[in-house]
């Protein structure tokens, strides 16, 4: 393979210069031998080159070089070769990523390169388990089908996020890796001394994440959600992040627990964007004068969750205190955060 023989005192120099007119190739190692450095070339170059750069034509040889072994930069690296062209394009590259586990999506007329893509993400993640999505998320206790493309079939995993650790199986509870920043701007905006219901808590990443910051001494949350298995590990992960007596898991029908819980709240937390507006009217009624909602919805605008927090408080006055967009669900609509205080 052409190269260039460069004594040691100049090899950064014409490196720089080799790189700069793009005659640097690399895809093969720099060599250093005695008091030479030989810097591997694309093309052979000119003799006009060679003594502008100060060398002479005897600087040009042949050598063997070593190929460099460069680490893939992303899962189409990993992949190359192995899955054609046009394929390519159609496969979702981004991924969901908790704890150990990965969570692909992968479309159907890539069915039979499924178990490639899955050990293609093994490799990139460096992850434990690889899995794909198999359904929608469905159910009251909004879960999804999976199925094991890589490395242990195990759905067990803890997450860490910010100071929490979060443990969860991915099979049997609903949870967002995505919502890490929501659940951080709602615990900025918690004050010490606050009653909080967590509607829809999960696993709880809200009230734990709010519950961990070592200024909210005095929160009390309770934290309701319908699924026996995302209660099952909100306790675990209360004792994971030794929050006892802070959080309160309740097991059960929101709309039900709410009849028979006597309290009024100084915030409502309602992160289930596909039905939470079900639940507004009994969330006004269990909300303080002056008390804030949380209030998610998938819409293409603020107007109509805006509206219907309105006419759920109504006679009773609401003042828009935040809004956001909290990520795109699909073309054009949103998962959509509106802060509002019910006075």
């Amino acid at each position: 393979m052409i190269g260039l023989k460069v004594p040691k005192n100049e090899a950064n120099r014409v490196r720089l210069i080799l790189q700069e007119k793009s005659i640097l190739d690399h895809n093969w190692k720099i060599r250093r031998w005695k008091d030479y450095v030989y810097l591997p070339l694309n093309q052979k170059p000119s003799i006009e080159f060679i003594e502008e750069i100060g060398l002479q034509i005897d600087n040009i040889v042949n050598f063997e070089f070593e190929e460099l072994k460069k680490r893939p930069r992303n899962m189409e690296d990993y992949l190359h070769g192995k899955i054609p062209l046009e394929k390519m394009e159609e496969f979702k590259k981004s991924f969901d990523i908790m704890g150990d586990v990965v969570i692909l999506e992968i479309p159907e007329d890539l069915e039979k390169e499924k178990f490639l893509i899955g050990d293609a993400a093994l490799k990139f993640t460096k992850r434990r388990s690889v899995y794909r999505k198999k359904s929608a998320i469905k159910g009251v206790v909004r879960t999804r089908e999976l199925e094991h493309l890589a490395g242990e079939d195990n759905p067990e995993t803890i997450h860490r996020e910010y100071d929490s650790r979060i443990i969860l199986d991915v099979k049997k509870v609903y949870f967002s890796p995505r919502l890490a920043t929501e659940r951080r701007i709602i615990g900025d905006q918690v004050t010490d001394g606050e009653l909080i219901i967590d509607m829809f808590t999960g696993v709880g990443p809200f009230a734990i994440n709010i519950a961990r910051r070592p200024h909210l001494q005095n929160v009390k949350i309770y934290a309701i959600d319908i699924n026996p298995s995302a209660i099952h590990y909100l306790k675990e992960n209360i004792e994971l992040n030794k929050v006892q007596g802070k959080i309160n898991p309740i097991q059960g029908d929101v709309a039900e627990v709410l009849k028979d819980l006597d309290v009024k709240a100084d915030r409502i937390i309602m992160n289930l964007p596909g039905t939470a507006c079900e639940f507004l009217p009994a969330a006004v009624e269990h909300l303080k004068p002056g008390g804030i909602l949380n209030y998610y919805q998938f819409s293409r605008d603020y107007e109509e969750p805006v509206k219907r927090i309105e006419d759920a408080a109504h006679p009773r006055q609401v003042e828009v205190v935040g809004k956001r967009k909290v990520k795109s669900r699909s073309p054009g609509v949103w998962h959509v955060a509106i802060d509002a205080r019910i006075n």
